[in-house]
């Protein structure tokens, strides 16, 4: 996984808190509480995974069998919401990502092979 920097502003007594923190020895630093508190926030939202993991596609950034996953959704359920949200299906499953949902298809009808 790649690392990249962002610059947040917090509010002051916000900004006091993930400092404290990690001082208090909760977090390694501050961006393992920011990767925290996102991660637990994606958890507990599935409309904020549904609208990240469109945009993310919608960007090119993943792949739709990505977005799926990071939406929590199959694939085919994914494929609907883009279309109710009016996002364009343009980037190309690979061809290992066609061949992975094929052999997934077949394993749910029971003719795995």
């Amino acid at each position: 996984m790649s690392v990249s920097t962002l610059t947040l502003r917090l509010p002051e007594l916000l900004q006091e808190q993930v400092v404290a923190a990690r001082e208090v020895g909760l977090y390694e630093d501050e961006a393992d509480l920011i990767a925290d508190a996102t991660q637990m926030l994606l958890a507990a939202r599935p409309d904020v995974r549904l609208a990240t993991a469109s945009q993310l596609y919608q960007r090119g950034v993943v792949s739709l069998g990505k977005a799926a996953e990071l939406a929590g959704l199959d694939i085919v359920s994914f494929k609907q919401s883009l279309a109710q949200q009016g996002i364009p299906r343009t980037a190309p499953e690979s061809l290992a990502e066609t061949t992975a949902m094929a052999q997934a298809a077949l394993q749910v009808t029971g003719r795995a092979i």
